[in-house]
């Protein structure tokens, strides 16, 4: 993940953009929405499908018009531009590589067509071909190499042109599970060493979590919360981020107290507990709060612990077990406990069992 990048340096400016597709009924797919993408930053929009994430994309490359609004790159309005008249390249979901050519060629292509000249375009393919550790396939036909590989071409063919902005519409969501994890290790060298901007779409929260620098969440046509991953995962505003990212519990609690960014809470069980709050704060009274299932750990019954309840089911996931749990209160609540020697059996369905909560582990949300 890149460092020391300048905050102030904003690649990509969007303006209180809204975009309605008209038909024989009107959709709302962006609703003001206002964001910033700095220079040489890995930002990815993430969100359930029709939430707006691939509408944004393709208005930034110039496929779709605002409604209103603008957009900027690098200062310079480019919202009604035509798409060859931008510094920005896209991948796309299923490449859309040309079949019958190589791979050299097909990275080539765009280059030709920019009117680069023959021993100029050479070089690229070649520097494009290292790049993605392609070398030994480039005269391979588009239909003789597998899908990561055509993966790789289509990346090389959308960075030869060293584009100022590279936008990807879920490039990895047709590879399978091993190799999406290879390509997001691949993804996050390649924009780090080419330091082009990647504004990156998925719906899949780990590929957002691993590979960003930033996170947009989106719902229903609107980004509601912009942050680092680990602020998104531990941190996140509203109900509706808490349970996208990650696994989640959430309780009915009272809030108390609120002084300089921290309350108080009381839960059901009477129990008192320190909180993080938003930004804009709810006022006191009744809350939903959120507990991550890592952040807690089970315990013999006892008086003491703030949450207690009986283990329904137990499940096995290797690295980890998760136990499912009906509080005292009625409430479900889930602990994740990482599999250590000796731990096995330490607890069983039916035990009746005590929670600890790890010290600002709790985070009130706004509904």
């Amino acid at each position: 993940m890149n460092s020391n990048k300048p905050e102030d340096s904003v690649a990509i400016d969007v303006q209180s953009v809204t975009k309605i597709f008209k038909g024989e009924t009107e959709v709302l797919a962006l609703d003001d929405v206002s964001v910033q993408v700095r220079e040489n930053e890995f930002f990815t929009l993430l969100g359930p499908s029709g939430c707006g994430k691939t509408t944004l994309l393709r208005l930034i490359a110039g496929f779709e018009h605002p409604t209103d609004g603008r957009i900027k790159l690098h200062g310079s309005d480019i919202s009604l531009l035509p798409p060859n008249k931008r510094p920005v390249n896209t991948v796309f979901q299923n490449y859309a590589l040309f079949p019958h050519m190589t791979v050299a060629g097909n990275i080539e292509f765009g280059l030709e067509m920019m009117g680069q000249a023959k021993a100029e375009r050479s070089a690229t393919v070649d520097r494009m071909l290292a790049l993605v550790q392609m070398e030994e396939l480039k005269n391979r036909r588009i239909t003789e190499i597998s899908g990561g590989q055509q993966q790789r071409v289509a990346l090389a063919r959308a960075l030869a042109p060293h584009p100022k902005v590279l936008l990807l519409d879920e490039p990895l969501s047709a590879l399978d599970l091993k190799l999406r994890k290879e390509m997001q290790i691949e993804l996050k060298r390649l924009q780090h060493e080419t330091g082009i901007t990647f504004v990156f779409v998925t719906h899949d929260q780990e590929e957002a979590l691993t590979m960003s620098d930033r996170v947009a969440v989106m719902s229903a046509g609107k980004i509601l919360q912009v942050g680092s991953p680990r602020d998104i995962y531990d941190h996140p505003t509203d109900r509706f981020v808490a349970n996208f990212i990650g696994e989640s519990n959430f309780l009915n609690a009272e809030l108390t107290k609120v002084s300089k960014g921290k309350g108080m809470i009381k839960l059901a069980s009477g129990a008192e507990l320190d909180a993080s709050l938003p930004s804009d704060a709810p006022a006191v009274g009744p809350v939903s709060i959120l507990i991550r299932p890592e952040h807690s750990q089970l315990t013999k019954r006892s008086s003491k612990a703030p949450l207690s309840g009986s283990i329904d089911n137990i499940v096995y996931f290797g690295t980890d077990t998760h136990f499912h749990i009906t509080l005292e209160t009625s409430e479900a609540f889930t602990v994740r406990t990482q599999n250590k020697p000796g731990f096995e059996g330490a607890f069983q369905i039916g035990d009746q069992v005590s929670l600890t909560i790890e010290p600002d582990a709790v985070q009130v949300l706004k509904d």
